[in-house]
C-alpha cells in the first residue's frame, strides 16, 4: 500500500516560490496499476520523484507498506530506495552496454553474483519479450524496445513498487501496446504495484486500476477508474467513454417524442449484453438508443447511452435498471417550450 498525506513541494523560479504539490492526498492500493494524469505543470513527476525519494517534500508522510519514506535517512533511506523502482522519463539506457548489461546494473551495484545475476536477467528479458535482444546496444533498438528494456532494469532488484514516468511518451500506438503490456505483467506476474504518470488517458483505459487526476497541484479527482466512470460530470468519465448526444431535451411521447430521456452507464459483460432488451421486453416499452456507444477499460466492456423510452411503463424499466446496477442519469423533456426535470 501507497499512502501519500498533505503532501506539499515548492519550488524557486525566477525569484518567486512555484508551489508544484498543494496538500496531495491518495492511496495505491498493493498489487494494482495506479495512473497519475493531468495537464503539463499539474505536478505529475513531481510527485513521482517525491515517492521515488529523488525529492524530498516540504512537508507531509509517504507511507509504504505503513512506513513514512518522508522521516527515514542514512542506511534506513538506501533500503527504502531499493524497494522503488524507476523508470525515468525519456531514453534512459547507456549506450555502452548492450540491453543484458543494462538489466544487470543495479545487481551490480547491489553486489549479486554472476549466476544469479545472469540468472535474474534472463527472467527479466523474458518477461518483457526481448530475450533475443540481450547482446544487442540500443542504438539498434527501437524506442519502445528502449523503454522495455528500461522496465526490465527497473525491476532488477525485485521492487514493491515501480514508478514509471511518461513511460509511452512520443511512442506509436502499438509500440504504445508492447510497453504497457509489459508493466500490466509486472502486476500481474510480480506483484509489484505500479504507478504510471502520464499525459495520455488511453494508458489509463488499458492497464490502469485506479486513477488520480492531478491540477495546479491538487488532486482533483482520485479512485477507482471503474467507480469514476459512473459518476456524472466526472472528468475520467467524460474522457474514457464515448461521448452521447448532447442535444435539446426531447419532447415527450404524445409531442413525438420519448417519455423518459436519460443517460445510463452499463458496466461489465451481462450488463452491457442484455440489461437494455430485457428492460424493454419485461416493462413493454419502446426503448431507443439515441447516442454513445461501447469501450473497454482493461479487460471490462463499459457501455454510455443517452436513451429514450416510450410507454406508460417507462419510469419502472428505469428504476428496475437502476435496481440492477445501471448508473442513470435522467435528462430533461421539454414540455410547451420549457425544460422540466
Amino acid at each position: 500500500m501507497i499512502s501519500v498525506e498533505n503532501l506539499t513541494k515548492s519550488f524557486q523560479h525566477n525569484g518567486s516560490t512555484v508551489r508544484a504539490l498543494d496538500g496531495v492526498s491518495m492511496e495505491v492500493n498493493p498489487g494494482s496499476v495506479c495512473g497519475v494524469v493531468g495537464p503539463s505543470g499539474a505536478g505529475k513527476s513531481t510527485l513521482a520523484r517525491c515517492i521515488a525519494l529523488l525529492e524530498k517534500p516540504d512537508s507531509g508522510a509517504i507511507r509504504v507498506d505503513g512506513t513514512d519514506l518522508v522521516a527515514l535517512e542514512g542506511r534506513a533511506l538506501r533500503a527504502a530506495r531499493q524497494q522503488i523502482g524507476v523508470v525515468p522519463q525519456g531514453d534512459s539506457l547507456l549506450r555502452q552496454r548492450t540491453a543484458a548489461g543494462n538489466v544487470a546494473l543495479p545487481l551490480e551495484a547491489a553486489g549479486i553474483s554472476g549466476p544469479h545475476r545472469r540468472a535474474r536477467v534472463g527472467e527479466l528479458l523474458d518477461l518483457v519479450g526481448l530475450t533475443d535482444k540481450a547482446s544487442v546496444y540500443p542504438d539498434q533498438l527501437s524506442g519502445g524496445q528502449r523503454q522495455r528494456i528500461a522496465v526490465a532494469r527497473a525491476l532488477a532488484a525485485k521492487p514493491s513498487v515501480l514508478l514509471a514516468d511518461e513511460p509511452t511518451s512520443a511512442l506509436d500506438p502499438g509500440t504504445t501496446d508492447s510497453v504497457l503490456t509489459v508493466l500490466d505483467r509486472a502486476r500481474s506476474e510480480l506483484g509489484v504495484t505500479v504507478l504510471v504518470v502520464t499525459h495520455d488517458m488511453a494508458v489509463v483505459r488499458k492497464i490502469a486500476d485506479d486513477v488520480a487526476v492531478l491540477e495546479d497541484g491538487r488532486v482533483a479527482e482520485h479512485g477507482k477508474v471503474l467507480d469514476l466512470v459512473a459518476e456524472p460530470g466526472s472528468q475520467v468519465s467524460s474522457t474514457l467513454l464515448p461521448a452521447t448526444d448532447q442535444a435539446e431535451p426531447l419532447r415527450p411521447a404524445a409531442g413525438g417524442g420519448h417519455d423518459v430521456v436519460a443517460e445510463v452507464v452499463l458496466v461489465g459483460f451481462a450488463a452491457v449484453g442484455a440489461l437494455l432488451p430485457e428492460a424493454g421486453n419485461r416493462f413493454g416499452v419502446d426503448l431507443a438508443i439515441l447516442g454513445g456507444g461501447l469501450t473497454r477499460l482493461g479487460d471490462t466492456p463499459v457501455a454510455k447511452f443517452r436513451i429514450g423510452l416510450t410507454g406508460e411503463r417507462s419510469e419502472a424499466a428505469l428504476n428496475w435498471m437502476i435496481e440492477r446496477d445501471a448508473h442513470v442519469r435522467r435528462a430533461p423533456v421539454c414540455v410547451d417550450g420549457v425544460a422540466a426535470a
